[in-house]
């Protein structure tokens, strides 16, 4: 499954907030400095969606705010509802 998501970094705490203009937007802790929000996107999605790290990969969008995830193991039902949504 791909998902598009817009992350906000130097936030005050992880959250999953809102679908926005057909984008998930997610705030993190880490600063967008050395892949640490990457990082921490993806060990935060692992915890909230109960799946290895390894089935989350970045597919574009390393560098930018909106990112495109590849998620292995949900589809997108599943996805949004461990999201809370």
């Amino acid at each position: 499954m791909k998902i598009e998501v817009k992350v906000q970094p130097r936030s005050s705490k992880n959250a999953v907030m809102r679908m926005e203009d057909g984008r998930l937007k997610i705030k993190l802790k880490a600063a967008p400095v050395d892949g640490e929000a990457n990082q921490e996107l993806i060990a935060y999605l692992s915890s909230l969606l109960k799946i290895p790290k390894r089935d989350i990969h970045i597919a574009s969008g390393d560098t930018s705010r909106n990112k495109i995830l590849s998620i292995e193991g949900l589809n997108e039902a599943e996805f949004l509802e461990r999201c809370g949504f």
